[in-house]
């Protein structure tokens, strides 16, 4: 009640005399590492956040990453899998109508747009099979369903997978981590979707190198990412969301060996009333393997 009415600094002194009686309550430290931030006392919810980190064994809190946006600690180079799962079973109920009614969220509806006018450049009115990563409630699959013959959805969350199911949207749902997906699967996928899904992976080149291997040869991925300005490859905004640089986005897409189609920014969606600012890709797997075709050159010229 005191966090609600914002006095969050006497809410963190009785959430202090709760952790007294009961020193190990993880869920109390977090909830007095965010009173105190929210107060302005970052050095003392840094303190709460540390004790947290020792007692959540799982993650789940997301002690680390909170800890890291503050330079306080390493997030780590890939997904934090326990807190990005507990994160959306608990967002589950209410995403869409929080995240489309009241943050004004576009990203379905502009990755859609730029794979139609690439399907219509290619003369294609349908794909094949279809991979929807962090499907999320549906939002991106329910644009593309009738662009694609088979649509698959995968997302970190059970609540996710629960409440898209329901829709009846796809023709598979797999509750699974994102990159152990992608390294199960070899060239067999012609459209691969990722709506606001990498900005909780860290580190692209895992990802790309990843997706990229799953695309068939001349398949498409689009995606999108929350971006900065600056010449760092990402850092891990308050949000626990990592913002992506443009420029070393563009050169993570060229080592992965991806053509890039179209890279813009755009404004996302708002937060706390300010706009997020992300860049959209769509990218092809080259129809031919450049590196591929050389070895077979090399193997002809040596028969010769």
């Amino acid at each position: 009640m005191l966090a609600e009415s914002g006095d969050h600094a006497a809410a963190a002194d009785l959430m202090n005399q709760a952790l007294e009686i009961a020193p190990d309550w993880a869920a109390g430290w977090d909830l007095l590492g965010s009173f105190h931030e929210k107060a302005g006392n970052v050095s003392h919810a840094i303190a709460a956040w540390r004790r947290l980190e020792a007692l959540d064994d799982e993650g789940t809190f997301g002690a680390r990453l909170k800890l890291a946006a503050y330079d306080a600690g390493a997030a780590g180079e890939g997904t934090a899998v326990g807190y990005v799962e507990a994160l959306f079973d608990q967002y589950a109920p209410q995403f869409e109508a929080s995240l489309v009614g009241k943050l004004g969220y576009r990203v379905p509806e502009m990755l859609e747009q730029m794979v139609r006018e690439e399907m219509a450049k290619l003369g294609l009115t349908s794909v094949g099979k279809a991979l929807d990563l962090g499907c999320g409630t549906g939002l991106m699959g329910e644009r593309l369903r009738d662009a694609v013959t088979h649509l698959e959805g995968v997302d970190i969350s059970a609540a996710m997978i629960a409440e898209t199911a329901r829709k009846g949207i796809y023709d598979s749902l797999q509750k699974a981590e994102l990159v152990a997906t992608l390294n199960a699967r070899r060239s067999d996928i012609d459209l691969m979707t990722a709506a606001d899904v990498f900005i909780y992976c860290g580190a692209l080149q895992p990802v790309l190198a990843a997706l990229v291997r799953a695309l068939k040869p001349g398949g498409l991925v689009a995606f999108s990412l929350e971006a900065h300005d600056g010449e760092e490859a990402l850092f891990l905004r308050p949000s626990l969301r990592y913002a992506h640089g443009i420029g070393p986005t563009r050169e993570a897409l060229v080592v992965a060996g991806l053509e890039v189609l179209r890279f813009e920014t755009a404004i996302l969606r708002f937060d706390r009333g300010a706009p997020i600012t992300g860049i959209l890709v769509l990218a092809r797997r080259p129809a031919i393997d450049v590196s591929a075709a050389n070895e077979v050159a090399d193997g002809d010229d040596r028969a010769a």
